[in-house]
């Protein structure tokens, strides 16, 4: 049984320290999250175990697994958390000039380089105490992310997800070809079907293995290309094409950065779905004011680059 008068008495730091580690599984990880030494997670851990008279967390290898009583509470615990948050979030009113906190952005590192900078440009004097933070987006971590307030929004590809995750369209792009124009001239007007299925590709993927998006919609088309080589980043696949005969294939306003006296962009010789991002972002955070304030600037940004790149 737990020990009830120990439980009044508990330190709420406690519990966010038990919900770090329940997410990560490891206390190397929790630690790193919450910007704490292991020891310190490791001796409030033992402090819960006190309390509550159970492990909550057995080592496994590198892994901490939780108990089946940890199991039974930690989803209600972190519900709660999670409100508590909310409740503490929409205390005050929200004043970007004055506000001194951290805004945490996930996205793709192709996405990053478009939006971004124009971003940090847009809201530099309109929140000039906040900082703001481009992290990495991890598909298979962002729900975690979004739900514990790693991440206060994430920007990505169009994607089905479910209730307590939100999203908007952000943008759409149609997909383009990029090519070394002084080397294939020939191919500036007139790169037709065939002539793009005879030529040698380059792709842009984070996985080692695996088709493409663009490979996927060509397929349904019955169309299959040479990928002669793979790389993981739309900068690194540009400078590849720049000074070769080999072509990318890539969503028109990220190839808008590359182009320059040689890199030309080429009409997509078939009819490819443009490719849509969304802006996500969890249901604890919908009425958050800093929060819907950000996710307002993402959008007019967006807005902003369209309308620049439609004149």
């Amino acid at each position: 049984m737990a020990d009830t008068k120990a439980i009044q008495q508990l330190d709420l730091n406690l519990l966010k320290i038990f919900e770090a580690l329940y997410f990560e599984q490891n206390m190397t990880l929790a630690a790193k999250s919450l910007f704490i030494t292991p020891s310190a997670v490791s001796h409030a851990i033992k402090r819960l175990r006190l309390v509550l008279n159970d492990p909550l967390f057995v080592r496994q290898g590198q892994q901490m697994q939780a108990t089946a009583a940890c199991q039974r509470m930690a989803p209600q615990l972190i519900n709660a958390l999670n409100q508590i948050r909310q409740i503490l979030q929409q205390c005050g009113e929200f004043d970007p000039l004055t506000t001194e906190q951290t805004f945490n952005i996930a996205i793709h590192e192709a996405l990053e380089s478009q939006l971004m900078p124009a971003l940090i440009t847009h809201v530099a004097k309109l929140i000039p105490h906040a900082k703001i933070c481009s992290m990495a987006l991890s598909r298979e971590q962002i729900s975690r992310q979004l739900s514990n307030g790693e991440v206060d929004l994430a920007i990505d590809v169009a994607r089905a997800v479910n209730a307590p995750l939100m999203h908007s369209p952000l943008l759409s792009d149609p997909f383009c070809v990029l090519i070394d124009a002084s080397l294939q001239p020939e191919l500036v007007s007139n790169l037709n079907r065939q002539a793009y299925l005879l030529a040698e590709h380059v792709a842009v993927s984070s996985r080692p293995i695996g088709r493409v998006m663009e490979d996927l919609l060509l397929q349904q088309q019955g169309v299959n290309r040479l990928i002669k080589y793979r790389c993981q980043s739309y900068q690194t696949a540009a400078k590849m094409v720049l000074g070769s005969r080999l072509i990318l294939t890539l969503p028109r306003s990220i190839a808008e950065q590359f182009t320059d006296a040689n890199l030309l962009i080429c009409a997509m010789p078939f009819n490819l779905t443009d490719i849509d991002t969304h802006l996500y972002w969890h249901s604890n955070t919908e009425t958050d004011q800093a929060l819907s304030w950000l996710r307002k600037q993402v959008v007019r940004v967006v807005q902003i680059n369209q309308t620049t790149m439609a004149d």
